[in-house]
């Protein structure tokens, strides 16, 4: 398996957490997204979407991060981070799609760039705009695990996707300069995880591609 991924992106960051959970192993093949290397015609003819993460497993080529970790559960099942058991599914993905598709996506590095480049937002209104959406989602995110959570983790006693979506979104909430003391339970279950050698290994400062 091949990995097109950048060390900071929290999208590259979920699929790496997977893997490791999983055991396996794959060929990193950096995506500097600050260089506008996912824009390169040789990058987007395998990705239109422009972005990271890609995974390359033979003929088989992804795009999207919750679409590779349910491929991955299908492949290689062991441990599943995606439960089979209907009510414990849906209410993993409630919490992976509630990081996912209402946080990330009005967050990422292209968003933020276009409010600065295109629409002249100062340094200081691009940070409110991170900040407000974080405040929004993440206190979305805590009252779900004081509903349903459980556990260590997210859902109890073994890791899922929603830890793995979880654990970079906080990093990078963390990067920003983000006050999240009102998510006590968001904290405590990045901290177990990030004690956790799969984690770790899968932590942007452990990347190749790794810079300041």
């Amino acid at each position: 398996m091949q990995l097109h991924n950048f060390f900071n992106s929290s999208t590259s960051y979920r699929v790496r957490i997977a893997l490791a959970l999983k055991g396996l192993s794959y060929e990193y093949l950096p995506v500097n997204l600050r260089k506008q290397e996912q824009r390169a015609p040789d990058y987007m003819a395998r990705n239109p979407s422009a972005g990271v993460p890609l995974l390359i497993d033979g003929d088989v080529q992804l795009s999207q991060s919750l679409a590779i970790v349910d491929y991955l559960d299908a492949t290689h099942p062991e441990p599943r981070l995606i439960p089979a058991d209907t009510r414990a599914r849906a209410r993993v993905l409630e919490l992976s799609h509630a990081i996912s598709c209402d946080i990330h996506p009005v967050n990422n590095m292209r968003i933020l760039r276009y409010l600065q480049d295109v629409l002249g937002a100062t340094e200081a209104q691009k940070n409110a705009w991170y900040h407000h959406w974080i405040r929004e989602g993440l206190t979305a995110v805590e009252a779900l695990l004081a509903r349903h959570g459980h556990g260590v983790y997210c859902f109890g006693a073994e890791p899922t996707l929603a830890d793995c979506c979880l654990v970079p979104q906080v990093a990078n909430a963390q990067r920003m300069g983000c006050d999240l003391s009102a998510y006590p339970r968001i904290l405590r279950i990045v901290e177990h995880c990030n004690a956790q050698p799969a984690f770790q290994q899968a932590a942007p400062a452990q990347q190749p591609d790794y810079t300041q």
